[in-house]
């Protein structure tokens, strides 16, 4: 038989057994490249920063962002070869293990007024910041087992349950801005899981009523559910001409920096809110505020845009997701992602109260950063399972 007959009739999985390029080259570019880009805008802001945040080293700041930059890079790199539907066999344990490290940080000793990190020799652990993806990961996998039944109230009710009980223990620590980002988990993934508009209706109202309760009828029976620095934050958002001095002191400043930056900023010499120290936790909480005095309209814009690209390419990854698991971890991820950049943004202008929520990759802090980047690289890890596939779908039928 020749040659030419003898490869004709050899079996299909021999045809199809090409060689397979690696992982790497199947990843969103777009997606790295939007990370990459608020990397280098969080190294510029902070090298800026870096004389008023520690005359004594102003490049400290700078090289530690650096290295969790590095690291999450790697994570990345590693999470993108990593067929993430393995993670859903261990869901029991990455719950567990999020809700044993929120236990265990209240015994830790307090860091201004807040038991929120474990320390570690050369890293500060913050388990709410890594309870996001682990509750992503976990939630999601438990939604999968129960995908038949997804229009029962039952099921609604034990999957928004298993978000609020983290939820209920961030709280205390105190950390509200990551018990909102777990409650928003939990509902994203009901929606993208297909849960009736009536139930996920149903549980808006209910969060209302609990809001109601919290910052209304609570207080009125002398039962004060929030932090009294909570209640002056709320209290001063409702009310932003009341008390300046105190209350809406963040706010002012952070307007006031904002408003003064104009459309191309006063620069980092000029930036007298952040020189000044006017300008409270400029490389954390209010690190938006920095952009828009420092490079003003333009400077914001730009970090806005890289915002929308991820999120942009993180709705095409979920929409090509092979499988339901991978759609849930993508919508879970961008809830995340959307939720803190409108709510650190938000806050900065006055539209929402303030609550300590991260702006990521850009606010300064390890397991920000790290918890990101393993975001990103659970993103990428779906887009390249999706890609093999369709490839392997595509091999398959040409040689049939």
């Amino acid at each position: 038989m020749s040659s030419l007959g003898a490869q004709a009739i050899r079996p299909a999985d021999e045809v199809v057994a090409a060689p397979r390029p690696r992982a790497w080259l199947r990843m969103d570019p777009l997606l790295l490249l939007a990370a990459l880009g608020l990397a280098a805008c969080s190294l510029i802001m902070l090298k800026g920063e870096g004389p008023s945040l520690d005359p004594a080293n102003h490049m400290y700041f700078v090289q530690r962002q650096a290295i969790y930059f590095g690291i999450g890079l790697v994570l990345v790199l590693i999470l993108a070869n990593v067929d993430y539907t393995r993670l859903r066999e261990y869901k029991y344990g990455l719950y567990a293990v999020m809700i044993a490290l929120n236990l265990v940080v209240l015994g830790m000793p307090k860091v201004q007024g807040a038991a929120r990190w474990i320390p570690l020799p050369f890293f500060q652990l913050q388990p709410s910041e890594f309870g996001k993806v682990l509750l992503i990961v976990s939630v999601s996998a438990f939604a999968v087992d129960r995908s038949r039944r997804l229009h029962e109230r039952r099921t609604t009710a034990r999957i928004m349950l298993l978000a609020l009980i983290p939820a209920m223990i961030v709280i205390p620590q105190p950390d509200l801005g990551t018990a909102l980002v777990y409650v928003a988990v939990g509902f994203s993934i009901l929606f993208f899981a297909g849960t009736s508009w009536k139930q996920l209706t149903g549980l808006a109202v209910l969060f209302v009523v609990a809001i109601v309760f919290v910052l209304v009828v609570a207080p009125a029976t002398g039962h004060h559910l929030l932090k009294p620095y909570q209640m002056q934050r709320l209290t001063g958002f409702l009310h932003p001409s009341h008390d300046p001095g105190n209350q809406t002191y963040n706010i002012t400043e952070s307007l006031t920096a904002i408003g003064s930056g104009g459309k191309t900023g006063l620069g980092t010499a000029g930036a007298s809110q952040v020189n000044l120290h006017f300008l409270p936790a400029p490389s954390t909480d209010f690190i938006f505020a920095v952009v828009g005095e420092t490079y003003g309209f333009v400077g914001a814009a730009v970090v806005l845009s890289l915002y929308a690209l991820m999120i942009w390419r993180g709705l095409r990854i979920l929409t090509m997701s092979k499988n339901l698991y991978g759609t849930l971890i993508a919508g879970g991820v961008l809830a995340t992602l959307m939720f803190q950049v409108f709510v650190n943004t938000g806050m900065t202008i006055g539209i929402m109260p303030i609550t300590g929520v991260p702006l990521p990759l850009l606010s300064y802090g390890g397991s920000s950063v790290l918890v990101t980047f393993i975001a990103i690289g659970l993103l990428q890890s779906i887009c390249v399972q999706a890609r093999m596939t369709a490839a392997t779908k595509t091999r398959g039928l040409v040689s049939s």
